[in-house]
Formats: structure tokens, C-alpha cells, sequence
């Protein structure tokens, strides 16, 4: 718990912009997290809540409200950071999340700053992730790569040249709506055969009227099997060599998931600059998606965490 410091310093202490630590924030259709990072990127300490289900925009605000409370005094620290499902405007001004529908074009971002009174950066989670693990995860070493996100739904980001990639709305990188299987199984709100709509943890549920966490074998090598067709086209298409995975299908589906997963890059990858492709768990573990509002906060004031443009 924070108790009367952060990181050594304390509540009431004076701090530049540079060494003061950052609130972070990441909403998903499964959970609400809040935290404190350092600017070094390490997470101090972070609290979570069930994302209520409501067709009430403004009563998931108020949860999400009184998660963030608990971190008050909201002027200690430098800026507030955001991670958010897609898909959203670019800078993220609007939220319209797949997985929560209480929120269609959603003024999220300037809510949170009326509320904390601090600036505030918002991405894609998935781009927020790709960020984290450039910064102090999996993707330290590497200038191009993807990272993805496995669980309630199927997100990705990606990292070329050391620069993130945006599109022309904001939303590139969403790996979970190529197309992996023909016919292939629907999914609300899905075309038939997206990688989302096989997979996704709400996937599994809806196909077999199970929690993802009770798959058995098969389901999880052919969940792996999947990610790693959508992952060895991207590294065929995109020329990287690094595919880094978080989210709570993937993680809680473990070595059995990777391994199926790697098998398929390597029967996808075939040309001579893929070949070498692999995928693995995201270095930050669960600690990803609040590492990543936290670089995509500094990113808000000018900062380049990683070196990721």
C-alpha cells in the first residue's frame, strides 16, 4: 500500500516532473486497474475491480472514479496514463471499447482530467502494452516487434523502427479481427473467423459455456495454435522477429499455449527473414497494462520511454 511515500518520497515532499511518479490507469471488459509507476517504470502499488456490467456510461465512470480515489492526492504526480480497449479516436478523445458497450464515443480522456486535475495520455491497451515491453520488458533489445493481448478480447500493438505504429485513426495493431479460420464460429459483434472471435477468452466462454480458465488440452494448443497463425502473418508481412504476448488466456494458459503457438509461427514463417520469428510471454507480466499507461502518460508530456517514438 502507498502509505505516506512513493518510492521514497514523501506525500508531502516537492519532486520535479521528471522524478515524480505517474498514475496509472487501465480499463478492460473484464477489470478496472489503478496503480503508481515510477518514472523508471516500475509499479509501486495498484488496486483493481470488477468492470461493472451496466448500459450506464456515467455509473462506469463513478467506478472507476472511486478506484482512482484511493491513489488521491492526485497532485503528486506527474501526469496520468491510460490504457484503454479499442477501437477509440486518435489521442483518444473518444472511447468506443468493444467489450464495453456502456461506452460508444465516450469522452473519457477530458473526464479524467476534470477529475484529477493532472494531463492525461489514453491508448489502445494493446499499443500501451507494446510500450511497456519496449520500455523495460520483453522488447528492450528490439527495434521491431509486436506485443499482443489475449484475454477478454484480442488486441495487439506494433513496433516498427522503434516507433509505434498509429494508422490513420489511431487503432493499427488490431491483430484479433484478422481473419484465421474459414467458415469459421461467430461471435456478437464479430465476423466469422476473426482471431477474437475463435479465442478471445469471451470466445471460449461463448463456445463452450466454460470460463477460458477451465479450458482443457486441446483448446489451449489450438488457442496457441491460432495466435501463432495471426502472429507468424504479421511477422511475414511486417518483417519482426519478436512476437511478445500478455493477457490472462494467454498467461493462464502457459508453456502449452506458447508452445503450440511457436510450432505455427514456425510452419507460417517460411520465408528466409521470418524464419527465425518467435513468440513469447510479455517480460512484464500482469504488470503490463499499468507499465504501459504509465509510458503512454509520459508520452502525453513530450517523453519517450524506451526510446519508442
Amino acid at each position: 500500500m502507498l502509505g505516506g511515500s512513493i518510492n521514497g518520497v514523501g506525500v508531502g515532499a516537492t519532486v520535479g516532473p521528471m522524478e515524480a511518479p505517474i498514475l496509472a490507469v487501465d480499463v478492460g471488459g473484464t477489470k478496472l486497474a489503478a496503480g503508481v509507476v515510477s518514472a523508471a517504470g516500475r509499479l509501486l502499488d495498484c488496486r483493481s475491480v470488477e468492470t461493472p456490467t451496466t448500459d450506464d456510461g456515467n455509473e462506469l465512470f463513478e467506478c472507476l472514479a472511486r478506484l482512482m480515489s484511493t491513489f488521491a492526492p492526485f497532485d503528486r504526480y506527474s501526469v496520468c496514463g491510460v490504457g484503454c480497449g479499442g477501437p477509440m479516436t486518435r489521442g483518444g478523445d473518444q472511447v468506443s471499447p468493444v467489450h464495453i458497450p456502456a461506452w460508444r464515443d465516450y469522452g473519457l480522456r477530458e473526464r479524467l482530467g476534470r477529475l484529477t486535475g493532472l494531463e492525461v495520455g489514453l491508448e489502445n491497451d494493446a499499443k500501451a502494452l507494446a510500450l511497456a515491453e519496449g520500455w523495460v520488458g520483453a522488447a528492450m533489445e528490439a527495434d521491431d516487434y509486436m506485443a499482443m493481448v489475449v484475454s477478454t478480447g484480442i488486441g495487439g500493438g506494433i513496433v516498427l523502427n522503434r516507433q509505434l505504429l498509429h494508422g490513420g485513426s489511431g487503432n493499427a495493431g488490431h491483430i484479433g479481427h484478422v481473419v484465421v479460420s474459414q467458415p469459421g464460429r461467430a461471435l456478437p459483434g464479430h465476423v466469422s473467423g476473426v482471431l477474437e472471435a475463435e479465442v478471445s477468452g469471451t470466445a471460449i466462454a461463448y463456445h463452450t459455456g466454460r470460463p477460458a480458465a477451465e479450458a482443457d488440452t486441446a483448446l489451449i494448443a489450438e488457442t496457441g495454435r491460432l495466435v501463432g497463425q495471426a502472429a507468424g502473418s504479421v511477422a511475414n508481412l511486417l518483417d519482426i522477429q519478436l512476437v511478445v504476448v500478455a493477457g490472462s488466456v494467454a498467461i493462464g494458459f502457459g508453456e502449452h499455449f506458447f508452445a503450440a503457438a511457436q510450432a505455427e509461427m514456425n510452419r507460417v514463417c517460411r520465408l528466409d527473414f521470418s524464419r527465425s520469428a518467435r513468440i513469447t510471454p510479455a517480460g512484464c507480466g500482469h504488470e503490463g497494462p499499468l507499465i504501459g499507461a504509465a509510458a503512454v502518460g509520459l508520452r502525453a508530456l513530450g517523453q519517450r520511454p524506451g526510446g519508442i517514438h
